[in-house]
């Protein structure tokens, strides 16, 4: 039996938090749901509380801004997964959001499905992108990419980067290269360790960008 996933909401909008929050509730797999206005208080709380495995955080936030917010959360909390909920399709906001670390990016439009489904794949390393903006995303990649960095990865490592790039889970990447979830588990937390991320849309972001496959 897999271990229940802790989901926390820090969203400004009540009527919208309180929807969140409610789906969440009656989502099997999800427990001890928190929800915040703020950043400010989801940060008080951490310093305390056991952290959550995914966060959903309102990008436009009053106060400290959900891509200062996830900042600071991940420095205090690397492995809590966090996605990033807007009304916004801006170009520059989608940018900010995935290299800042955010394992998802969703309209607030979206429905109860959708919102469950990206929590779910955040907390696998997934990442929760629709498919308008993940074109978007691609399309920036293309246009900014620089040189390659150099980061130590591994010639297996970057066989995984480039699967992750693909699109596959971690169990179609053990699948295809005939290797243990847990092994391959452990080559993708080695390259967000070696290329300095927090997330797998972080991770695929930095190989887009600095061609790394």
């Amino acid at each position: 039996m897999e271990t229940p996933i802790r989901v926390w909401v820090v969203e400004d909008d009540s009527l919208f938090r309180d929807s969140v929050t409610l789906i969440l509730n009656e989502t099997p797999g999800v427990e001890d749901v928190a929800a915040f206005d703020a950043c400010e208080d989801a940060l008080i709380e951490l310093e305390t509380a056991s952290p959550p495995d995914v966060i959903l955080m309102d990008i436009s936030l009053r106060g400290m801004s959900g891509i200062e917010g996830m900042q600071k959360v991940h420095a205090m909390s690397p492995k809590t997964a966090i996605v990033m909920l807007t009304v916004h399709e801006d170009n520059d906001r989608i940018f900010d959001a995935i290299c800042a670390g955010a394992g998802g990016y969703l309209l607030k439009p979206s429905n109860a499905e959708t919102i469950r489904s990206a929590v779910f794949a955040a907390q696998r390393g997934g990442a929760a992108i629709n498919p308008q903006i993940a074109q978007r995303v691609l399309s920036m990649f293309s246009r900014l990419a620089v040189p390659r960095g150099e980061y130590g990865l591994t010639e297996r490592e970057r066989e995984v980067l480039q699967i992750m790039v693909d699109g596959l889970t971690k169990q179609q990447i053990a699948d295809r290269l005939i290797l243990s979830y847990h092994t391959v588990d452990m080559h993708i937390r080695n390259i967000y360790t070696k290329l300095q991320v927090h997330s797998r849309s972080g991770a695929i972001a930095k190989a887009l960008k600095e061609r790394l496959v």
